[in-house]
């Protein structure tokens, strides 16, 4: 059908030229190892997992949920976005249509990295804090949210020095990220030194279910990642060809997820070993373990590597917006957004690391499934945009977010929700597609 009925966001889309392609080792594999290196990632991933299954159950559990989170979540984008060379916005327009990619998942995308923020600004606050002397502000025992006044302080601090940085300066923190990886990774080995000696000797309490402690990994491990799995678009529309993508996610994703996981699950089993009083699961409890002014440096580097990725969210939030919404103001967007993040963040929402994970995971993982079944029904290549609203791809994102979001909010349970929200979102998407609910497509100009 005629291109002149794209809406402007998809008129104006020119794919990435071959040029500005850069290899996976320079691309790829170093911005998602930096985003499981954040902490982040394994703050709580022993939390329901290593308590219940133990050391050597968990890390086969992290080894499958990589392995998922490779093949189900990052190949499929990653594919899309080397051969089309479009962004997320543009090829979610074939499985959500040109009227409703809008919404999902251009807008999605857009409002997640604001919660990312208050994510960041209220794990990097209590590290501050805790560097000084202070109590975590998230009881290790209750769970409870037990702040005070300073943590409040901090918190709105950081958020507005991340908007700044996100609107004046953000070409100076990205001449620094390649190289932050690397602080958290040399404190993890730190950490894995001196507890690695009795990790071995780690036994779940009594009563802990091997099987509860498994899927709680893939919970987590692909919860957090479905979101940067659908992202994968974005990287892979910077590499030159699929070689490119499928090493850049064997080393940044299956790699790096084996790393940033499995040496903290070391770490923490081998502290509790060696300290059966301790009671929590957190990473941050082995790190207050080492004591002195090594664990004080620790929390201090932790939250000052965690201040690149703040400013990222808060300038690829602003970035969506702008293209979404082109006549606002980015900075009254950007500053909106930020606000609503420090507000989740000092009201101890954003602590709750695991239902984050499964409110992205609910959120991405039917996004990922209907990509993952609209490039296999388009003999695996974009379709391009269809027209106003496909129908296919959204009430395959419905059901699969309430599949989701289910054992959060107490519907039913679901083992490992964030899979079964990709699943859910993949087949449906697949038989409401065989019965005619795609619309045409639209003539994309400069379509690859």
């Amino acid at each position: 059908m005629d291109s002149s009925e794209l809406p402007n966001y998809l008129s104006m889309a020119r794919p990435n030229p071959p040029d500005k392609r850069v290899p996976w080792y320079k691309s790829t594999a170093p911005a998602y190892a930096g985003i499981f290196l954040w902490v982040v990632f394994y703050m709580t991933i022993a939390d329901g997992t290593l308590s219940q299954a133990g050391l050597y159950v968990s890390l086969l559990g992290l080894f499958v949920s990589a392995i998922i989170c490779y093949f189900l979540f990052y190949l499929v984008p990653g594919l899309l976005g080397v051969k089309t060379g479009y962004p997320l916005y543009v090829i979610g327009s074939s499985t959500y249509g040109t009227a409703g990619g809008f919404l999902v998942p251009g807008l999605l995308m857009g409002l997640l990295q604001f919660g990312w923020l208050a994510v960041n600004i209220a794990v990097s606050s209590d590290f501050v804090l805790q560097a000084f002397g202070k109590p975590p502000v998230q009881n290790p025992v209750t769970k409870a949210f037990e702040p005070y006044a300073m943590f409040y302080v901090v918190a709105i601090i950081w958020a507005v020095l991340a908007v700044l940085v996100a609107i004046m300066g953000i070409q100076y923190v990205g001449r620094v990220s390649t190289f932050l990886p690397i602080v958290p990774l040399v404190m993890i080995l730190i950490v894995v030194i001196a507890n690695i000696g009795s990790a071995g000797e780690f036994t779940p309490a009594a009563g802990g279910s091997r099987s509860v402690g498994f899927f709680a990994m893939i919970t987590i491990v692909v919860g957090f990642f479905s979101s940067a799995g659908a992202a994968g678009v974005d990287f892979g529309m910077g590499n030159r060809n699929a070689r490119d993508v499928r090493l850049g996610g064997l080393a940044g994703v299956v790699l790096a997820i084996m790393v940033a996981g499995g040496l903290p699950l070391i770490a923490i089993a081998g502290a509790h070993a060696a300290n059966p009083a301790m009671v929590s699961f957190a990473f941050d409890a082995v790190i207050r373990q080492q004591g002195g002014i090594l664990s004080k440096s620790m929390f201090i580097l932790f939250a000052l590597t965690s201040f690149a990725p703040a400013c990222f969210s808060t300038f690829i939030g602003g970035n969506s917006f702008a293209t979404l919404f082109p006549k606002i103001n980015k900075t009254i967007m950007v500053s909106i957004g930020a606000g609503l993040a420090a507000i989740l963040a000092i009201t101890g929402q954003a602590l709750n690391l695991v239902e984050v994970f499964s409110i992205i995971g609910a959120s991405f993982g039917p996004v990922c499934g209907s990509m993952f079944a609209d490039f296999f029904l388009s003999g695996r290549k974009w379709a391009g945009p269809r027209k106003g609203w496909n129908m296919a791809g959204w009430i395959a994102w419905a059901v699969g977010f309430i599949v989701g979001i289910a054992p959060l909010v107490g519907l039913f349970n679901v083992p490992a929700a964030p899979l079964a929200a990709f699943i859910v979102g993949a087949v449906l998407y697949a038989v409401l597609a065989k019965i005619g609910l795609q619309p045409p497509t639209l003539n994309m100009p400069q379509n690859a």
